[in-house]
């Protein structure tokens, strides 16, 4: 019997202040994640600041992947564009009204199937759900 292929690493994250910076942060490190939020990386007092499009391309350049609650950002042209120059890999939720345990639990139910789709190329955003990890951008068949 040939043995099991072994998973692939995990990546390193980064948590976008929308998703806070404690609860899931904490989370994602008890359960063996390396993380990086927003606070960390800029400071307590400017990382309400950073613009969407800075932080976007240093989590692309440290080949973070993504997590956020902020699905405008798929429609949003300033920083598709990031996405998508930059190669960014982000994992949103689609419903900004789910609480922090609510949000903590979606991440790491779908952590394999996380881990598993973040082995994929970027640039895309996938959006994270209850039982499953579905592509938002770009649109299946679409030609970017």
């Amino acid at each position: 019997m040939p043995p099991s292929p072994t998973p692939p690493d995990p990546p390193e994250f980064f948590v976008d202040r929308s998703l806070g910076r404690h609860l899931l942060p904490n989370a994602l490190r008890r359960a063996g994640f390396t993380v990086h939020t927003m606070a960390e990386v800029y400071g307590e007092d400017d990382a309400q600041m950073v613009k969407d499009e800075v932080w976007l391309l240093h989590a692309a350049e440290q080949d973070w992947v993504v997590f956020t609650k902020d699905d405008a950002i798929r429609r949003r042209p300033a920083e598709l564009a990031m996405v998508e120059k930059h190669a960014v890999k982000m994992f949103c939720l689609t419903n900004a009204n789910r609480t922090g345990p609510e949000q903590c639990d979606l991440f790491l139910t779908n952590m394999k199937r996380i881990i598993r789709r973040a082995q994929r190329r970027g640039p895309w955003i996938d959006g994270v759900y209850a039982d499953s990890v579905r592509q938002l951008w770009p649109a299946r068949g679409s030609a970017r």
